[in-house]
């Protein structure tokens, strides 16, 4: 098969088209022929940082932790999919795990599920990661009908899922954004926009939540702005964060009674625990895209094997809107 390979890590390390071995189905797992795979926020780190990451894997690598593509192969003790299914996941890319750069990818059947019918490959290759993330870190705060959430970040990756997740729980959502651009797409996805840069928490949490503040904030930004989110928050309300690599002062969480949710969805993959989640999560998601109520946004450049660096760079520089994906 052919594959994206790195030989060297860096910001700039070149992706190379190699000749590999075509993957064999081992025990629990299924082969499938990619047909997107998308770009992630981690998936440059790892570029950039290599060995500095402990996820990073072993060079020659292949990156990659999104795909959607088709099944191909079974291995042995797999159930619930046959040859000819579409499915989709996040599934290697890390350590010891193959990634979706690849025409083929031996996938844990765990981490997969039947794609949305309702998504093409590029949207449903754009899904996997964000949505779990998302998921976990609102179903974790317990969202619930007729509460308030607000989205830090509403028009990011994670975000703009979490925002459609979040509203088919039942709750009232607004997020964060900046620009005309973001504030529309928020808008688009049923969200009240808010404008970090010409709005105060306190002026928006008075405004909308009568000072009270929200039950449930969902941080995508974290680093300083868990600040505001603690801010933002409800006495006894919940924040769970996708970005605490930071170190700050808990006190104003603690005179509010804060539980403070942090989600890192590359666990089960790293360490082998409670793969199945992710599979359970994936078919959730699939039936919610297929009634309607999520639909990934995928930036409009299209990308392919010649430009996998171009891809990695578009998401970097800050120019895509919503997923970046690339095509195989």
């Amino acid at each position: 098969m052919k594959a994206m390979v790195l030989n060297s890590y860096g910001p700039d390390a070149p992706f190379e088209i190699v000749d590999m071995p075509d993957p064999v189905a081992t025990s629990g797992h299924v082969i499938v022929k990619v047909a997107a795979a998308s770009v992630n926020t981690v998936d440059t780190m790892i570029r950039s940082m290599g060995a500095d990451l402990p996820l990073s894997p072993a060079l020659p690598a292949v990156l990659g932790m999104d795909f959607a593509g088709t099944v191909v192969a079974i291995g042995e003790g797999v159930t619930g999919f046959a040859k000819g299914d579409e499915v989709y996941g996040c599934a290697g890319g890390l350590m010891d795990l193959p990634g979706s750069l690849a025409e083929y990818i031996n996938a844990d059947a765990r981490l997969i599920a039947h794609k949305p019918r309702s998504l093409s490959m590029r949207e449903a290759a754009a899904l996997p990661l964000v949505g779990i993330t998302a998921y976990e870190g609102l179903t974790r705060a317990d969202v619930g009908q007729g509460q308030t959430v607000l989205v830090q970040g509403g028009a990011g990756g994670v975000g703009h899922v979490a925002v459609q997740i979040a509203r088919h729980l039942g709750a009232t959502v607004s997020a964060t954004g900046r620009g005309a651009d973001q504030m529309a797409l928020i808008e688009s996805i049923g969200a009240r926009p808010l404008d970090f840069t010409t709005q105060k928490v306190e002026d928006y949490v008075a405004e909308h939540t009568d000072g009270v503040g929200f039950d449930v904030v969902f941080d995508s930004v974290g680093g300083p702005n868990m600040t505001n989110s603690f801010e933002a928050a409800k006495l006894n309300g919940q924040v769970a964060s996708t970005v605490a690599m930071v170190e700050i002062d808990l006190t104003p969480a603690h005179f509010k009674g804060l539980s403070l949710h942090v989600v890192f969805m590359l666990i089960p993959m790293m360490h082998d625990v409670e793969r199945q989640t992710h599979g359970d999560i994936l078919r959730t998601l699939a039936e919610l895209a297929d009634a309607g109520g999520l639909k990934p946004i995928v930036d409009e450049q299209a990308f392919g094997w010649t430009n996998v660096g171009a891809a990695y760079a578009h998401l970097i520089n800050g120019a895509a809107v919503g997923k970046v994906v690339v095509e195989m």
